[in-house]
């Protein structure tokens, strides 16, 4: 039977009023744009996806440890040692299965997931790792290598040497290659442009404040960077000095560790 025009029209209208406010709520939503990088970086093919970050702090022995929200520009000298048997097979921080044959590291504060070069200082050889693990928590050492990285680099036999670890970019893409798609992860040319040295990280400005003005005192040039970290809250980073050269940077880094900032590292801008 044959709608009455009245009737017709009334559904019509009732219709409409019922998809106009989908059509102004999806058209206001949120759009997520992907920054788009600087083209002139160089690429690095890698075969692993990286991994989501695990920014929550930790306690290790009473020691309370912070995640870095990010590891751009990171880079960092220290002792590395490796790690194989005793725990292949476990579950990592990131929630691998830690897998010796496989080339990934333990680091403390490093984003999981992140990619990292690693350079043995002693022999000049190197290997690219993912962190998945956190550690080591032995004074002294900033890195824990898988087996097969360490062998990489020449570390098995001594099982500790001098190394500089540099992070690489994050995921930003797939190409097509003869082994199917693979993502892309960029690389920054990290000896020269500019640097400072980070000395510490809060969660409470005060504190933050209160070390800034400490190293005021001694530095002409003191920084507290404020980083978003979702719902925990802010992070107040306490960054000290400028350079033109990873080496002056790295000068800077030594001179801060004889002053009891141990944690110091360099940081590219």
């Amino acid at each position: 039977m044959r709608m009455p025009v009245s009737e017709k029209w009334i559904g019509r209208v009732i219709l409409l009023l019922m998809f106009v406010p989908w059509m102004i709520f999806s058209g206001c939503g949120p759009h997520r744009v992907k920054p788009v990088r600087n083209s002139s970086r160089k690429v690095l093919v890698l075969s692993e996806k990286v991994a989501g970050p695990g920014y929550k702090p930790y306690v290790i022995h009473g020691e309370k440890y912070y995640p870095l929200p990010d590891s751009e520009g990171f880079v960092e000298y220290g002792k590395a040692s490796w790690y194989g048997k005793k725990f292949h097979g476990r579950p990592t921080a990131s929630g691998e299965i830690f897998d010796m044959h496989r080339k990934t590291a333990a680091h403390k504060t490093l984003p999981l997931g992140t990619y990292v070069k690693i350079l043995n200082l002693s022999n000049r050889r190197q290997v690219v790792v993912k962190i998945t693990d956190r550690g080591p928590f032995v004074k002294g050492r900033i890195i824990d290598l898988s087996y097969a990285a360490a062998k990489q680099i020449g570390l098995i036999g001594p099982g500790v040497a001098d190394v500089k670890i540099v992070a690489l970019g994050k995921e930003v893409g797939e190409i097509a290659s003869p082994q199917g798609s693979k993502p892309l992860i960029e690389i920054s040319d990290l000896n020269r442009g500019e640097f400072t040295v980070q000395v510490g990280a809060f969660r409470r400005r005060e504190n933050a404040v209160r070390l800034s003005d400490r190293l005021k005192v001694i530095f002409d040039y003191v920084d507290i960077e404020v980083v978003a970290d979702g719902d925990a809250g802010p992070i107040y980073r306490v960054r000290v000095s400028k350079s033109k050269t990873l080496s002056e940077a790295g000068k800077l880094e030594k001179r801060l560790g004889s002053m009891g900032f141990e944690g110091a590292f360099i940081v590219r801008l």
